[in-house]
Parts: C-alpha cells; sequence; structure tokens
C-alpha cells in the first residue's frame, strides 16, 4: 500500500480557512464538496440511478454530505470505514417573521439553535448567513460576512447585581439583535438579502438563515501554539475528515471503502432528513453495495464488518474549573485526540473500539488520551451512539479537546487538528 501524506500545521492553518467559510451548514458541506472535486470526486444524485463504478462519490442533502471512495478492487461486501462528524452549531437563528422594532430600534427576531453559551454573543458583529429557497425552485446560498447586527448588552449601571450574583439572560428578551432604528416593516431582512444578491424583488419564499460573529479565526498565545475561532464543535472534525477522505484516495491497495459522514442538527437531537438519525447513511452505504452488484446478504457482511470514528470536539480539562472534571482524567489541548468513554452508552465506545482508535494513532504516531465525564456531571453525547443503533455497526467516539465548548469563539491546541487528521488518515486506510 502506498503511504499517504501526512499532515502538519499548514493543516490547521487551512481549517480556520475553512471555519471562515462555514458560517452555516449549507456553507460548509459545499465547501467540503468543492474539496472533494478538487481530489477527483463526483456527486451522486439521489433520484439519479447510481453504477457500480469505481472512484470518489459524494451526495449532498441540505446541511449534510455523505462522500465515499470506491477502490477498484472494492467487492460487492467489501466493509466501510466511516468517519461521521456533524455541520451544525449552536447559534442564534432568524425566524419566520425575522422583521421586529422596538423604542426606535430595528430589530432581528431570532430563535436559539442548539445550546449556546448566550453570554458569549453579546456585543459581538454579526454577519447573517444561510439558504435563500426561491420561487423557481432553486436555492441561493448567502453570506453577509460584514458587521450586520448586534446583541448589545445591558450596562452594569442598570443592573448593579450583575456583577455579585451574575448575568442572567432571557433567551426571549434579551437575545434579539438590533440592526438598525426605526420601525419594522415585514419583508425588510428578505428584501435586503434580495438587494444585496440582486434577485428579483418577492423572489425569496422560504429561508433557512443564522447569525454569526464576523471575526476572523486566528491564532493565539506567546507561541501562537493555540488557535481561537468559531464554530470549532464541529467543522474541525468535519476539515479533518475531508482532508483525511481525499489523502485515502489517493492510496493504493485500500482494504476498506472510506467514507466521510457529516450531519446536520446533532446540536437538537439528529432527528431529520439530513441528522444521524434519519436514513441518509443507510441508504448510501446500501445503494453504494446494490450499484456494485450486491445483493442483501453482501450489505449485511459488509455492515458486520464496518468501523465508524465518531469525531466531535470534547472538553479539554479547564484550568479555571478543574474539580469540573473526573479527577483522573485530565484531556490536555495539545496532547492529542480524545478516546471518548461512558459506560451509560452516551458515547458509543467500548473495549474493542478503542483497540481500532489505538491502532490508528499507533499506526500514524499520534498519542491519545482518554476522556470521561466527572460521576457527578451528566455526559454529552454525539451522533455514535445514533450511528452504532441505527445501523449496528461498530461505532468509536473520538475528537480533540477544546475549551469554551458552544462558545461563539471556542479554543484548541494549534497541534491537535493535524494530529487528529493523521489519526484519521491510518483509520481509513486501514
Amino acid at each position: 500500500m502506498s503511504q499517504p501524506p501526512r499532515f502538519d500545521r499548514g493543516h490547521t492553518d487551512d481549517l480556520m480557512t475553512f471555519l471562515a467559510a462555514g458560517p452555516s451548514p449549507y456553507h460548509a458541506v459545499a465547501n467540503a464538496a468543492e474539496r472533494l472535486e478538487k481530489a477527483g470526486f463526483r456527486q451522486l444524485a439521489e433520484t439519479d440511478a447510481w453504477d457500480g463504478t469505481a472512484g470518489g462519490k459524494y451526495v449532498l442533502r441540505g446541511g449534510a454530505i455523505i462522500a465515499w471512495y470506491v477502490p477498484e478492487a472494492a467487492s460487492p461486501h467489501t466493509p466501510y470505514r466511516i468517519v461521521g462528524a456533524h455541520t451544525d452549531s449552536p447559534n442564534l437563528r432568524i425566524k419566520p417573521q425575522p422583521d421586529s422594532s422596538a423604542h426606535g430600534w430595528r430589530q432581528l427576531a431570532v430563535e436559539i439553535y442548539g445550546g449556546p453559551l448566550l453570554n458569549s454573543w453579546l456585543d459581538r458583529d454579526l454577519g447573517i448567513a444561510g439558504r435563500l429557497s426561491l420561487r423557481d425552485g432553486t436555492h441561493r446560498l448567502v453570506n453577509v460576512d460584514r458587521p450586520l447586527a448586534r446583541v448589545p448588552q445591558l450596562a452594569i449601571h442598570l443592573d448593579r447585581k450583575v456583577t455579585p450574583e451574575g448575568l442572567k439572560l432571557d433567551p426571549q428578551r434579551h437575545m434579539q439583535p438590533v440592526w438598525g432604528f426605526g420601525d419594522a416593516h415585514e419583508g425588510d431582512l428578505i428584501h435586503f438579502l434580495e438587494d444585496e444578491y440582486d434577485l428579483a424583488p418577492d423572489s425569496v419564499t422560504g429561508w433557512d438563515l443564522m447569525t454569526h460573529p464576523v471575526e476572523a479565526p486566528a491564532y493565539l498565545g506567546r507561541d501562537k501554539e493555540l488557535v481561537a475561532g468559531p464554530r470549532m464543535d464541529n467543522l474541525l472534525s468535519v476539515h479533518a475528515g475531508v482532508a483525511a477522505l481525499a489523502a485515502a484516495a489517493a492510496t493504493e491497495d485500500l482494504p476498506y471503502i472510506p467514507v466521510l459522514a457529516a450531519f446536520d442538527h446533532e446540536e437538537n437531537g439528529s432527528q431529520s432528513d439530513t441528522g444521524a438519525d434519519g436514513p441518509l447513511l443507510g441508504s448510501c452505504l446500501e445503494r453504494s453495495v446494490y450499484a456494485r452488484g450486491g445483493s442483501v446478504e453482501d450489505r449485511a457482511r459488509a455492515l458486520a464488518a464496518t468501523v465508524c470514528l465518531s469525531s466531535d470536539t470534547g472538553h479539554a480539562v479547564h484550568p479555571n474549573y478543574a474539580e469540573r472534571h473526573d479527577p483522573t482524567h485530565h484531556p490536555r489541548a495539545g496532547g492529542g485526540p480524545i478516546l471518548k468513554v461512558n459506560v451509560n452508552n452516551r458515547y458509543a465506545t467500548d473495549g474493542s473500539g478503542r483497540a481500532v482508535f489505538a491502532a490508528a494513532c499507533e499506526k500514524a504516531g499520534v498519542p491519545f488520551q482518554t476522556f470521561v465525564s466527572n460521576n457527578a456531571m451528566p455526559c454529552g453525547t454525539t451522533i455514535g451512539p445514533i450511528t452504532a443503533a441505527r445501523h449496528g455497526i461498530k461505532t468509536v467516539d473520538i475528537g480533540v479537546a477544546i475549551l469554551s465548548m458552544h462558545s461563539a469563539r471556542e479554543l484548541c491546541a494549534a497541534d491537535d487538528p493535524h494530529q487528529l487528521a493523521n489519526a484519521l488518515v491510518a483509520f481509513l486506510t486501514g
């Protein structure tokens, strides 16, 4: 087998470009698709008949992408090696009737998506991005990536209790951004976007829009050993998965079919047609088997030997809140990827899955560490248990340790993204 390339700090430089270009799940998957196209992949329409030819292929649906590479020697029952991730991040999303005003301020009506740290969205310059649905049935991606709106914080002089008691935010009353003066009129925001993108008046009949901080990702620290940026949870994993899949596709004699499965809606439960709890991944894997002349028996054989690494960010030990972590498990930023374990199946990892990940890290020459939640605190979850249960495939939860998860701006070690990517390449190539 030819040796795939190894990633270095240049991968992290590229990650910052990827983060900036992905203000919505729709932009993230479009960016991923563009990168895969350059690596020789081609898009398949779900409404077309699929052929069984070798090569790289991908399917786009909304804010999700499923991509895979079929080696020349693949049989109908060749197993898959899957990197799973999600494309969505907690944020403030535009409501169906977005135009409002109060006391001379024009505002945007927003709904809270997922579980953001609301205080991190205060006093940040916000742009608007997402997808417009047009009267002719087409869609248009939009990204107003400049200061357009802001959620203003109440001055301390008007809330003297905020210092001793802490900031208390009402998601409905306190999180509506301002974006100008005057009274709101129905259609203000959509007409603004139609003008911004030279669309015909009243051509937009639907929208999926969200706000995003416009501050660019940046290196941080004395030696630039940290990276600060938006949407690391979980575009960091999507970016690593895209890079690893492209590298695997350039490798000869692959024993597996490498796959990237990046889903939308993880932050609110994954129950959608583009979420991990939907049929998209299973349909793509099944159709790939059948396109190569396989049977139900071949599908069962392939999935029985398939393994998925569910890659999502996790919690690095916090220097100011170390007591919130398990006392014997303190993942460090810069210490390599993390293996996530929870015996109550909030993560899908078991001992045999640990062995698979350990082998990949050993092959890649990458250290790894283990994350376990403090017993006195609830454990989060990922697409891992959903993927394992829905498709009956061995799944292992992994990721990169970060600080400020679900903040408008998160923090990781500059070397961890490329260490994750190297481990994913080793996993995909066997």
